[in-house]
């Protein structure tokens, strides 16, 4: 690998394209990217970026340009994978681990943010085996009393034990918690109860308490990562300790802290947030070693309920914090807690209600930011809001309390109802909140996909719907009230698959009405509503059928693609994938429409490709132009020249000008198109060379759809890459995939698509080192994914070419190799293939084996024959069902 040295002119050029990384003109930017991507594999790129990093004569904009790009370029490329190129040599890994904690600790925050995320995925991959000091080398800091210094290296252990919060449990896993604790938990409680020490004294020093309290934030995060697996003696020891500095910090205020603007959360509100985190934790996973603890955190998270105001810098502090009374809410050893009448008023009138109103800070993000408005609220999202987490706390009071906080929230569903008939312009906000109400009180659960799937009987979900949602839906001003009617949208998404037939079908012209609606986040909603509609079903029966919109069609395919046209949704993902589902539902019924639909999505892809942004709409319209094309060709086969001649314009543009988001779903949707033919048209003939180069196949996104049109290819014109001596280099494309132990199977398939579809005579010259490799590779290191593609490669050549020529090409290798292969793959390892149609392919090989291959009967091989037909029949066992064909045992046999 060549070294890239830092001469003055290499790090002139590597400063100028740092910064056109940040150029806002897309071709600029993407040169730029182009550049960096052609020199990160030499040795010496991730030093030389370092050094930039680390050097004040830089300006900040490079400085932070060079942080950003070693960071993605260590997130991409520090992990070694056999049989794929390695980017870092051994020399620059040792190097970067040397120096990046004490350069981390001495740069801006700014920097140090980025070089810390850094040592995070470094630390993924080589902590603790190959980077055993890193521990020590952060913990040593810790005496240092600089607590800049100790930010960064929290910040640093942070992101390095965050991911003990998710990982599946092993036993690496409890050896490297074993091993972190062993030599981070003391020096953390040490330094935690020092920093205590430290706030008492600065208390009055702003400057100083915000970074204690920064330092305090992430100790508690620190926390909450090493206790979450499982509870650490340590910890379980020491508990005490903890728990009485967390109450202690929960309750103190410092006025001197507090921002003066009511978005931003101050450090006290981060503080408290983390806490209220890890005692939920606590209280969940470890309910009776934090027993004793229990009632004073109670008591202290109630009252800061009771007493933070509705800004929204306190939003994170109190869904924590409800958070928390949820989690013990929905506990039995708990509920003792709750089961006072004035307890329960006080959580209903104090905590429940004012958490579920609608704010001025709610209205101004519906109006001023729907996207994010959409992002918080819309069902699915997992951020946690105060509404959200209100209702989570109603939900876990009637789990054991259901007919008690029924009957106190119906009575407020009643009095907020009846203001909002009395005057419905100034109260309309009454109405919201007896809808999120009533849909808390309803819902006994649900899920992500599906909504609500079990309601409460104590609540009647048709009868409120007919009584207070369907007059927002039906209203004939789809711009008034828009709040109410988002919300009487998410009522009906929120129960669609336990609302009666009828109700959906009632509500579906009403969401293709409100498409027409100016705000963003009505039509978003509509858009979401049509779309889960026409999914559900009742009893394995679809709700919305292509008969119930068949009638409707025209108006209902005009106003979604109308939609886009509002402020804010040109790009609007929700609004696309309604438009994938109609099509879906339509099938045949959408052909008269295809022309239409076609075009707008040609357009729209022309409008996006120029600067691709939002990952999901993209997706969907890709989804939806398959979708497209695969109804219009069911119908009509021929119809495919139409839409090659639609897209192919627009695909060239893209794959000339390398918009590297899109050229997966290209390849896709041309593979799909071409599989449609009977032959491989020019137009595709012309592209093939393009496919084969080198470069395509390093991109990991491009490897499973070119793989598909090169498969495709091969079916549809063989004799054309004959023809054209394109065999050779797509045989070196099969050999680059084999090496790779992520990519060896989609090397099997173009393989086994040559021996399927390629003349044998064209092929046979190469088939003996195409064996060569895979043995070779076999041989460098097996896996059981690599031993069943060969298993099935070679069953399928068998069938293919007959046993004899299978014996023949594997022992013209070295000589009575094949009892190794017959001992070792067939016989050991046919049991594991997976796959109903590879274990079809291993029987019908197997059978060819046995039956027509007289080499088998011979002295070299005889012996292996009963165990193959034994391993034939568990072959069959496996697959579940009897075959048709008879087995015959020579009599030479018996």
């Amino acid at each position: 690998m060549n070294k890239l040295e830092g001469t003055e002119e290499v790090v002139t050029n590597l400063v100028r394209y740092l910064k056109e990384t940040l150029n806002p003109v897309q071709t600029e930017r993407r040169a730029a990217e182009k550049f960096l991507e052609g020199i990160e594999g030499y040795n010496n790129y991730s030093i030389l970026l370092l050094t930039l990093v680390s050097q004040d004569t830089v300006d900040m904009v490079t400085r932070q340009a060079a942080a950003i790009t070693f960071k993605n370029f260590v997130k991409r490329c520090w992990r070694i994978i056999e049989g794929e190129p390695n980017k870092i040599c051994e020399e620059d890994r040792g190097l970067i681990k040397k120096q990046i904690v004490d350069l981390m600790l001495s740069m801006p925050e700014q920097l140090q943010n980025q070089l810390s995320d850094a040592i995070g995925f470094i630390g993924r991959e080589d902590f603790p085996n190959k980077w055993p000091d890193l521990l020590q080398q952060m913990s040593s800091k810790f005496e240092t009393g600089n607590f800049p210094v100790i930010n960064g290296v929290l910040r640093t252990a942070h992101s390095l034990f965050k991911r003990y919060r998710h990982e599946f449990k092993s036993n690496e896993l409890w050896t490297e918690i074993k091993m972190v604790l062993e030599g981070f938990a003391e020096p953390l409680m040490k330094l935690f109860v020092a920093t205590m020490a430290h706030l008492e004294k600065h208390e009055k020093d702003v400057a100083a308490a915000k970074i204690l309290y920064s330092s305090l934030t992430l100790i508690a995060k620190v926390f909450y990562s090493l206790n979450y697996q499982d509870l650490p003696a340590f910890f379980e020891d020491n508990m005490e300790t903890w728990m009485t500095h967390f109450l202690a910090l929960l309750n103190k205020h410092n006025p001197l802290l507090q921002t003066k603007t009511d978005d931003e959360a101050g450090p006290m509100e981060l503080l408290k947030s983390q806490i209220c985190d890890n005692v939920a934790m606590y209280a969940q996973k470890y309910d009776e070693e934090f027993q004793p603890f229990l009632p004073e955190f109670v008591k202290a998270i109630w009252g800061l309920l009771v007493t933070t105001g509705i800004q929204v810098k306190y939003d994170l502090l109190v869904c924590n914090a409800i958070g928390f009374l949820s989690s013990i809410a929905d506990r039995q050893q708990y509920k003792q807690l709750f089961e006072s009448g004035e307890a329960m008023k006080q959580i209903c009138e104090n905590i429940i209600l004012p958490n579920m109103a609608f704010r001025d800070a709610d209205e101004e993000l519906f109006d001023m930011n729907p996207e994010e408005y959409i992002r918080r609220d819309i069902e699915g999202s997992d951020i946690d809001t105060r509404r959200r987490a209100a209702c989570d706390l109603v939900r876990a009071l009637c789990k054991f309390f259901e007919s008690q906080v029924t009957q106190i929230f119906s009575a407020y569903v009643g009095v907020l109802l009846q203001n909002y008939a009395q005057d419905r312009t100034k109260h309309w906000r009454d109405k919201d909140t007896a809808i999120y109400l009533v849909t808390s009180l309803a819902t006994k659960s649900k899920t992500q996909k599906h909504g609500t799937t079990e309601v409460s009987q104590l609540v009647n979900i048709t009868d409120f719907f007919k009584t207070n949602i369907i007059s927002d839906l039906e209203s004939p001003s789809v711009n008034d009230t828009p709040v109410l009617k988002a919300d009487a949208i998410k009522y009906v998404m929120a129960f669609r698959n336990v609302l009666p037939r009828e109700v959906i079908l009632a509500s579906f012209p009403c969401f293709m009405n409100l498409l027409k609606a100016e705000s963003q986040v009505v039509h978003t909603y509509a858009a979401s509503g049509i779309e889960k509609a026409v999914l559900v079903r009742q009893n394995g029966t679809p709700v919305i059928t292509a008969e119930d919109v068949k009638p409707c069609t025209e108006q209902l395919l005009t106003n979604l693609f109308g939609a886009f046209s509002h402020d804010g949704s040109s790009e609007n993902e929700y609004i696309m994938k309604a438009i994938l589902r109609v099509i879906s539902l339509l099938k045949d019924s959408a052909v008269p429409y295809l022309p239409i639909i076609l075009t707008a999505l040609k357009e729209k892809l022309m409008l996006v490709a120029k600067n691709p942004s939002k990952p999901h709409f993209n997706h969907y319209l890709f989804e939806a132009m398959c979708v497209t094309i695969k109804v219009g060709c069911k119908t009509n086969p021929q119809s495919i020249g139409s839409f090659e001649e639609a897209l192919f314009p627009p695909f060239q543009e893209i794959l000339t000008a390398d918009v590297q988001e899109f050229i997966p779903y290209v390849f896709q949707i041309m593979s799909m198109m071409l599989e449609i033919h009977t032959d491989c048209p020019q137009p595709y003939v012309d592209l093939f060379p393009f496919l084969l180069n080198h470069v395509l196949w390093e991109r990991h996104g491009n490897i499973p759809p070119l793989t598909r049109l090169v498969q495709a290819f091969i079916e549809k014109g063989p004799q054309t890459i004959i023809k054209n001596d394109k065999l050779n280099p797509v045989l070196g494309v099969f050999q680059k995939l084999i090496a790779s132990k992520s990519n060896d199977h989609y090397g099997f398939y173009i393989i086994q698509s040559l021996v399927e579809h390629m003349d044998q005579a064209a092929l046979s010259q190469y088939i003996k080192t195409v064996y060569i490799k895979l043995f070779q590779r076999l041989t460098k290191f097996k896996t059981t994914k690599f031993v069943k593609g060969i298993v099935v490669f070679m069953n399928l050549y068998a069938s293919k070419n007959g046993g004899p020529a299978l014996v023949e090409i594997v022992d013209s290798i070295q000589p009575k190799l094949f009892a190794m292969v017959l001992e070792k793959l067939y016989i050991a390892e046919v049991q594991k293939v997976s796959g109903n149609l590879e274990k079809k392919i291993c029987a019908v090989g197997m059978v060819k084996l046995l039956t027509e291959t007289p080499a088998l009967l011979g002295a070299d091989y005889k012996q292996f024959w009963i165990p193959l037909l034994q391993a034939l029949i568990g072959l069959f066992e496996l697959l579940n069902h009897w075959f048709s064909s008879l087995i015959l045992i020579p009599s030479s046999c018996s």
